[in-house]
């Protein structure tokens, strides 16, 4: 089995964290393979990175074989697009973390980075339908490209987000917090979910099952159609069940 991980940012260094922690989690016979996109921004801290960070997702998603994808960035930013996109199931890990958390506890508290992405992932609970399981969203308020060295701060946020919300399990906001779950759970002392180990292992479960993203309504592959200017070499997009032989090109690689 074959499993994808795309980090949606541009950072090699968190790229490298995140394949770390994403292989160490697979099971027996699972290749694990973890990329970025070329283009794209650094990190993703707002809206405007989100949406430019899309067309280098889906380039990597559609020049990557795989059996499913796993989108490592909190804002699970293209998902959708993905789903249509690719062959195998994909999974992004706010979806992940949280659909964990509540197998673990009857309520979970967000700890992301910055305190201006709190929106967004207060968005994505109630698209998931787990706002009613969701008892805050806090932030340690630390860029994303600095987090993994500050573990102090995000378990402060943590002990602070468990002591204010009540709560009884911890998800982590940020993918590059993924090395320091074992820590912060330790030092916390409730159960804390990375969402990007949650994510591969709810892949490889939809693998083994034989089962992937249905094409029956809007995931079906995208209709070909022209595309414009830098986004032309994206007209004729990878079709699922091998129905089409184009792939997304990065025009940047």
């Amino acid at each position: 089995m074959r499993i994808h991980v795309v980090n949606p940012n541009t950072s090699a260094a968190m790229t490298e964290t995140i394949g770390r922690a994403a292989a160490a989690i697979a099971g027996p016979g699972v290749e694990v393979r973890t990329t970025c996109p070329s283009m794209g921004p650094v990190s993703i801290e707002s809206h405007y990175d989100e949406a430019l960070s899309v067309p280098g997702l889906l380039s990597e998603i559609a020049s990557s074989p795989a059996d499913g994808h796993v989108i490592a960035c909190f804002g699970d930013p293209g998902l959708d697009a993905a789903r249509e996109l690719a062959e195998g199931p994909v999974i992004g890990i706010a979806e992940a973390a949280m659909r964990t958390a509540t197998c673990l506890g009857r309520g979970f508290s967000v700890v992301t980075t910055l305190d201006r992405t709190r929106g967004r992932a207060w968005d994505l609970a109630h698209r998931y339908g787990m706002a009613g399981f969701c008892r805050g969203v806090s932030a340690c308020d630390v860029p994303v490209l600095e987090v993994e060295a500050a573990v102090d701060a995000v378990v402060a946020a943590c002990r602070a987000a468990v002591a204010a919300d009540g709560s009884d399990v911890v998800v982590l906001g940020c993918a590059g917090m993924t090395s320091q779950r074992a820590e912060i759970e330790r030092r916390v002392g409730v159960p804390v979910v990375d969402g990007v180990q949650a994510a591969v292992l709810q892949v490889e479960s939809l693998v083994r099952m034989g089962l992937r993203t249905s094409a029956a309504g809007e995931f079906a592959a995208p209709p070909p159609k022209p595309y414009s200017g830098l986004l032309e070499s994206f007209a004729v997009p990878a079709l699922r069940n091998g129905s089409a032989t184009g792939v997304v090109a990065d025009p940047c690689a």
